[in-house]
């Protein structure tokens, strides 16, 4: 089928590829319907009834436009961290953001340092704003920090990437670690770090909002899609100085953000009760998929995020039959896809429902395979 023939040569070289297969594609690609859905690190918890009620109250102004400052949610986020409004910016989800941070950056060619193996939907965007990839290997299945200063050292790149804790090996350093890495890059870098399941891992392994927030080459990416419990609505923020969190302001959609998922956001924020609950459930259910993975004599690996890696043992192309034999029996799952991290499979959190077909699947699934 022909296409309109003035893309840009930059597209024209792109792939038309989505970063991730949903379970709606496996459903309609494979004849089959996904009982459990513990892949994409969504919250089966769901949000806080309090949110749905909220949402529920205000579905009628729906035919507004959301407020294009965002005032409330940044007020509320900037009380929430002790922080000034004008330090927070707002996106829909972490993705759009990431996309937004390149945008800003990245000229055609410019180096992009990022772990090998790493939070796939950045190297998307690098590559589409033209950007080249410079990847570091992981060590012992987390991201290498002094690998990564070495390459932005050696390449002086203009961006860096680092998720803590980590997708898609729910690994982590502790938050000393981390500032001393941040204040390690030369200031012409940014770190883009990347916060996603800051609200799941343990004690120590986030850095205090002050030990950064004067650092004008820092973004931190956070969310409300994972513990929030929030990923369709798709709520994201930055947290960085006021000068680059206004830099947003030139290039996003100033109309973009959803007027309910803002409502969701800001009751979701006030609930913290519930999320603690849910973080409580979260670390629950690591200890049942990692008891899960043990019990068929697999390696789970320590988690801090809302999934657990699971070591098959293998290559990849075993875990990715495990990955397809479960899914034949309902269970949605995924696994990293880069060598060695793709000896893994990794199972997401979720209600006791979804556990126990997990459960009872995985047996059958290794059993077929040996």
């Amino acid at each position: 089928m022909s296409a309109f023939s003035r893309f840009t040569p930059l597209a024209s070289a792109l792939p038309s590829t989505v970063p991730f297969v949903g379970p709606e594609a496996i459903e309609r690609q494979r004849g089959l319907q996904v009982k459990a859905r513990i892949g994409a690190n969504e919250s089966g918890f769901g949000p806080a009834p309090s949110v749905i009620a909220a949402m529920q109250e205000q579905a009628g102004e729906i035919w507004k436009y959301n407020d294009p400052e965002n005032h409330a949610l940044r007020q509320a986020l900037a009380d929430h961290l002790g922080v000034g409004i004008d330090s927070i910016a707002i996106g829909g989800g972490i993705d759009e953001l990431l996309g937004q941070i390149v945008r800003l950056v990245i000229e055609p060619g410019a180096p992009v340092v990022t772990s090998l193996g790493g939070y796939p939907t950045f190297n998307f965007h690098v590559t589409g704003f033209g950007g080249r990839l410079v990847t570091v290997p992981y060590a012992n299945d987390r991201e290498d920090l002094g690998g990564l200063l070495e390459a932005v050292k050696r390449e002086n790149a203009p961006l860096v990437y680092f998720a803590n804790p980590d997708n898609p090996m729910g690994s982590w350093w502790d938050a000393e670690s981390i500032v001393a890495f941040a204040r390690a890059l030369p200031e012409t870098t940014m770190l883009i770090l990347d916060e996603a399941y800051s609200e799941t891992g343990p004690a120590g392994s986030l850095p205090s909002i002050a030990s950064l927030i004067e650092l004008p080459n820092i973004v931190r990416t956070r969310t409300f899609s994972k513990a929030y419990g929030l990923a369709g609505a798709r709520v994201g923020y930055v947290i960085s100085t006021p000068g680059t969190a206004r830099a947003f302001d030139k290039i996003r959609n100033h109309f973009g953000m959803n007027r309910l998922a803002t409502v969701a956001a800001l009751a979701a924020l006030k609930d913290q009760a519930y999320l603690a609950e849910v973080v409580g459930n979260i670390h629950r259910a690591r200890d049942r998929i990692a008891g899960i993975a043990k019990a068929n004599n697999l390696l789970p690996l320590a988690s801090a995020t809302n999934f657990v890696a699971i070591d098959a043992g293998r290559d990849g192309t075993y875990a990715r039959a495990i990955v397809d034999g479960l899914m034949q029996h309902g269970v949605f799952i995924r696994m990293p896809g880069i060598a060695p991290l793709n000896r893994c499979i990794r199972v997401s959190v979720g209600p006791e429902a979804d556990m126990a077909l997990f459960e009872k699947a995985l047996p059958q699934v290794l059993k077929s395979l040996d």
